[in-house]
C-alpha cells in the first residue's frame, strides 16, 4: 500500500497521484510537484489516502513543496504570458496560412516549454511555425493537436440541458459513449437530440446506462413472448423509467399496456 494525495492540474483535468512525504498537505492546497513536462503547479482534490500498488505509476514521484504566495504569482504570470502567445501565434498561424485553429496555450510552471493546443480537419506541416516562435519565445515549443471533445473541454459552454458542460466542470476523463446506450434509454436517435457542443454523442448517456443494463436482465425483450393477466401476446413496446410494456395478445389482436411488475408475477405465477 501506498501513501498518496491526487493532484489536479486544469479544472475537470486528470488526477494523478502523488507521494505527499512529510509535508502537511490537505485537500484545496497548491502543491509544486516534478511531472513529466517538467516542474509544475497543482492543486490537491483527494486528500492523503492508502491505494494499493496496481492503482499508482511507479516510481510515485513525491511533493516538492506546498506553494507559497510567490508560487501563486508565478502561475498569474504564466497566465498573462499565455494570453500574450495566444495572440502572437494566431498571427503566425496566419501569416503562414495554416489550416489550423488555436484553441489555448499554457506556459508550464517554471516556463521551460509553451504548449499550443490547436484543432485541424488533417496533418498540419508546421515546423516553419514552431521555429517562429522558438524565435519569439526562446524556450522549448510544442504543438498539441486535439480533437473536438478536448476542444470542447477547455472552451467550456452550456449544454442543451441548461447546465455548464460536464467535461469542462467535473469529468476528468473521457469514457466511451455508444449508439447503443441511446437505443436502451428509449432515446431519440436524432443526433441534434443526443448530441454535444462538441458534435459527439452526450457524455450523459452514459451516466444511468449501467442502471438500464441491469433492468434489462430481468425484464422482457422487444418481440420476446409473455404471459399477461389478458392472454399470451408479444412484447411491442417497453419503458424502464415508467415501469410499463405494451403486449400484442394474439387472441385479443389488440395491443394492451401492462405495469411490468404485473406482467413479472403474472409470467412467475404461471412458470411455477
Amino acid at each position: 500500500m501506498y501513501e498518496v494525495i491526487g493532484v489536479r492540474f486544469k479544472k475537470a483535468g486528470k488526477i494523478y497521484y502523488f507521494d505527499p512525504g512529510e509535508w502537511p498537505v490537505e485537500k484545496e492546497d497548491g502543491v509544486i510537484v516534478e511531472t513529466a513536462r517538467g516542474i509544475e503547479y497543482g492543486k490537491v482534490v483527494i486528500g492523503r489516502k492508502m491505494v494499493g500498488e496496481e492503482d499508482v505509476v511507479l516510481p510515485l514521484k513525491p511533493v516538492i513543496r506546498i506553494a507559497n504566495e510567490e508560487d501563486i504569482q508565478v502561475v498569474e504570470k504564466n497566465q498573462e504570458l499565455a494570453k500574450e502567445a495566444f495572440t502572437i501565434c494566431q498571427e503566425k498561424i496566419k501569416a503562414h496560412q495554416l489550416p489550423m485553429k488555436l484553441i489555448d496555450v499554457e506556459y508550464t510552471y517554471d516556463r521551460n516549454k509553451i504548449i499550443f493546443y490547436f484543432t485541424a480537419d488533417g496533418r498540419v506541416d508546421f515546423r516553419e511555425l514552431v521555429k517562429d516562435l522558438a524565435a519569439v519565445f526562446r524556450t522549448r515549443i510544442e504543438l498539441r493537436q486535439i480533437g473536438v471533445r478536448d476542444q470542447a473541454k477547455m472552451l467550456s459552454g452550456i449544454g442543451p440541458c441548461g447546465r455548464v458542460l460536464c467535461c469542462s466542470s467535473f469529468l476528468g476523463d473521457f469514457e466511451p459513449v455508444s449508439i447503443k446506450m441511446a437505443k436502451d434509454q428509449n432515446l431519440s436517435l436524432n443526433p441534434a437530440k443526443i448530441s454535444g457542443l462538441c458534435g459527439r454523442l452526450m457524455c450523459c448517456l452514459k451516466y444511468e446506462n449501467d442502471n438500464y443494463e441491469s433492468a434489462k436482465e430481468s425484464l422482457p425483450d422487444i418481440g420476446e413472448e409473455v404471459i399477461t393477466p389478458s392472454g399470451t401476446g408479444r412484447v411491442v413496446a417497453l419503458n424502464l423509467l415508467d415501469k410499463w410494456v405494451q403486449v400484442e395478445i394474439y387472441d385479443l389482436n389488440r395491443v394492451l399496456q401492462f405495469s411490468l411488475d404485473e406482467v413479472l408475477d403474472f409470467m412467475a405465477k404461471n412458470l411455477q
